[in-house]
């Protein structure tokens, strides 16, 4: 199967998303429209966004009503692993040069329009997303910069800066630019607190004062290229950087220290290439080729002192590549401006060698699959129709067949083969530009994490998992129904509900010898409800305001594989709900808002305990100042109530008797961000 899907995608030219030809320019901006042939779709002109000051691209599409920036989940493949953003009808060349960062540096006066379009559009790669932006930019001769500054400001903990600078250069249908950053990055919830660990009596067993702080950064370059190339266009983007990250873990008491310390570095780049060319009038071809690469370094240890004499220390290191490169092939034939057709191809490669050692007092502790390499070869062939029956009815239908084969060499040797046909329907009725309903029906397939197939360790709460070499991607028969409703303008109420039936989930599987892994457990479900409501404020007598209310409710159930009772998924929130206020006030040249979570949490499940953290009222005040066109002052403030976190450890597997509980009841420090960035 392999073999066939790679001859038939190379003999189609390539492997690729689609690029659709940009739809005409409104000849009188309007602050909101629906193309007269297809209510799904609605344009947002520059007016519509004058009173927020726009700085960027990046800047407008933030304030599209109804939309959420998604980046993708960088997940192997390219299909469902990229964003919600396109521009001009394609997506980036790269998987990790996203949408949000093209917008970024793209001065806002390059935008012509801002497409959203919902639940899918002839001449449009949708990528499973129900609603995607499609940012048009402006055919014109121009030389931009844009200087950013960052810093995040701790209390009582480690203070970090960085910037970037983005350069580019637009002479007509030609684009070229340099990017340089030197980013920063840092855990919102560091901070101190005390720890508290209880027999199964109540007696204290340790009482103890406890801090956390987890930060990094790193350099990096990357060059863009846009241009005519053969009767056709060609994307270029090419990245190198140096990224780092530290995680300081100590727990305290008098003539007691213990102390976690871990350490990773890591270098990576990535190509992309993306070429499009019209073959006729109605047949387009578009060919993508990514190739990603990282090396990495980590270092962790753990170190216990009582009374001026230490225990044995515990260390565990890890150092390995990985890689992934992607052929990707698209044809779409327009057979009418109602119906159109799409289909192509996707070959891959990914590959991870990892070698590892788990070391007590100097002596090695063996660890299964400590060092192996993993490989996965896969092809894939997809085709898609979509059929605008009439300006209120959409239909998009699909299919894709999967074939891939991974193996395992090294402590481990492994070969597995799957083989997944992934059919997916999408029906769209848009009774009017502020009402429309979306079913989607689908079958998805999961990305593996490759890093599950070897050990890992987080010494901080004395776990040491180990590999699996029988990890298979979990699979969604997904059933999905929104309703969408817009008025005032900019608001909106949407509300969704969904079901997925899950077979092979991904969670914590026990191991011979106490150890623990990541592992499929059988079949599972989750119901899902999603609220989304923004109101203008300027008919409720404050101008220039937006309230908003966002929730996800999660149920999941399936069966734990150790004491065979039903329990949620691991990892999954059951809820967080986030409550939001902003308003523009144009005479001060001045936006602020908040944001308020109430409630936030999770829990995740294994054979030798159940762990899990919560926190509340967690508060964000920012305003941005933006004095000229060209400049903008931002300042935030986040907020903490408590953030605490709980360990159940059972004293065996068979009975599970509680050994302890320990509780970390942390005080996160409050931080403040700031942000002046510059375009000229």
């Amino acid at each position: 199967m392999n073999r066939t899907i790679l001859l038939a995608t190379a003999a189609a030219a390539a492997i690729a998303a689609g690029a659709a030809a940009p739809a005409q320019a409104e000849t009188t901006p309007v602050r909101q429209t629906a193309q007269p042939q297809d209510q799904g779709v609605l344009v947002f002109t520059p007016d519509f966004f004058a009173d927020a000051r726009p700085n960027t691209a990046l800047d407008m599409v933030n304030r599209v009503p109804g939309f959420s920036v998604n980046d993708g989940d960088g997940a192997r493949g390219f299909e469902g692993a990229v964003g919600n953003i396109l521009i001009n009808g394609s997506r980036p060349a790269s998987k990790n040069d996203t949408g949000s960062n093209v917008l970024g540096r793209t001065v806002a006066a390059q935008v012509e329009r801002i497409e959203l379009i919902r639940g899918g559009a002839p001449g449009i790669e949708m990528q499973g997303y129900s609603v995607v932006a499609n940012v048009i930019l402006k055919t014109t001769t121009s030389r931009e910069h844009i200087a950013t500054f960052n810093a995040s400001l701790f209390e009582g903990g480690q203070d970090l800066f960085g910037g970037t600078y983005q350069f580019t250069q637009r002479k007509g249908d030609r684009t070229w630019g340099v990017t340089l950053g030197d980013g920063i990055s840092s855990s919102d919830s560091n901070g101190a607190g005390p720890l508290r660990r209880v027999g199964p009596n109540g007696e204290v067993l340790r009482s103890e004062d406890f801090y956390n702080d987890g930060y990094g950064g790193g350099n990096s370059i990357r060059g863009n290229y846009s241009g005519p190339l053969m009767g056709g266009k060609i994307d270029l983007t090419a990245r190198y950087g140096i990224n780092d990250w530290h995680n300081i873990n100590r727990q305290t008491a008098p003539q007691l220290l213990r102390e976690s310390l871990s350490d990773e570095d890591t270098s990576s780049g990535e190509l992309g290439v993306v070429y499009t060319r019209p073959l006729t009038q109605r047949l387009k071809l578009e060919t993508r080729f990514i190739h990603e690469f990282e090396d990495f370094d980590n270092v962790a240890t753990s170190l216990t002192r009582e009374g001026g004499v230490d225990s044995p220390l515990q260390r565990f290191a890890a150092d390995g590549n990985s890689s992934e490169t992607i052929l990707r092939g698209l044809l779409r034939f327009e057979r009418s401006a109602a119906l159109e057709f799409e289909g192509g191809g996707e070959v891959a490669y990914n590959m991870l060698e990892v070698q590892q050692a788990y070391s007590v007092g100097g002596a090695s502790v063996p660890l299964p699959s400590a060092s192996v390499k993993v490989e996965e070869t896969r092809g894939e062939l997809f085709g898609k129709a979509t059929w605008r029956i009439n300006p209120k009815w959409t239909v998009e239908g699909g299919l894709r067949l999967e074939s891939s084969t991974i193996s395992q060499s090294g402590d481990a040797e492994q070969e597995k083969s799957f083989f997944y046909a992934k059919p997916r329907l999408l029906t769209t009725w848009t009774p009017s530009a502020t009402t429309q309903v979306r079913l989607r029906l689908e079958r998805s397939v999961g990305q593996l994490d490759f890093g599950d197939f070897a050990a890992s360790a987080e010494l901080a709460n004395e776990s040491v998992f180990g590999g699996n070499v029988n990890l298979q991607p979990e699979q969604r028969w997904i059933s999905e129904l929104t309703f969408e409703k817009r008025f005032w303008g900019e608001g909106i109420v949407s509300l969704g509900l969904r079901h997925d039936e899950i077979s092979d989930v991904i969670d914590l599987i026990p191991l011979d010898g106490g150890l623990t892994a990541v592992g499929n457990i059988g079949d599972g479900t989750l119901d899902q409800l999603v609220l989304n409501v923004t109101v203008p404020t300027d008919r409720l007598g404050l101008s220039g305001g937006k309230f908003g209310f966002r929730n996800t409710w999660n149920k999941t159930e399936v069966t734990d594989p150790t004491t065979g009772e039903q329990r949620p998924i691991s990892g999954v929130r059951a809820s967080q709900a986030n409550i939001t206020f902003q308003q523009d006030i144009t005479s001060w040249k001045l936006q602020w808002g908040a944001v308020w979570i109430p409630l936030l949490g999770q829990r995740n499940y294994q054979p030798d305990q159940i762990s899990g953290w919560r926190g509340t009222d967690y508060y964000e005040l920012w305003a941005e100042y933006k004095p000229a066109p060209t400049l903008a002052i931002r300042a935030q403030v986040n907020i903490w109530n408590d953030f605490d976190s709980q360990r159940i450890v059972f004293g065996n597997r068979e009975t599970r008797p509680i050994a302890y509980v320990e509780n970390r009841f942390v005080d996160p420090r409050t931080f403040w961000q700031i942000r002046v960035r510059k375009t000229f």
